[in-house]
């Protein structure tokens, strides 16, 4: 995932599923070396991870980007 694509899921009304190897994550903060503070929604860890490995699971078909 890129920069501009984490922040209008952060800025989305909607809720986005987002994932980090294979788990559900919940982006808390997009950082400026281009990581991500995320909390994994199944254990409710929190961790920073590259942008790169986030992975879009789905858009609501209503959604405008």
């Amino acid at each position: 995932m890129n920069r501009q694509e984490a922040k209008r899921i952060i800025e989305s009304y909607g809720v986005i599923e987002v994932r980090h190897a294979q788990a559900p994550v919940w982006i808390e903060q997009i950082n400026d070396d281009e990581t991500a503070e995320v909390r994994e929604l199944n254990t409710d860890i929190r961790m920073e991870v590259p942008l790169a490995e986030l992975e879009r699971s789905s858009i609501p078909a209503d959604h405008e980007w």
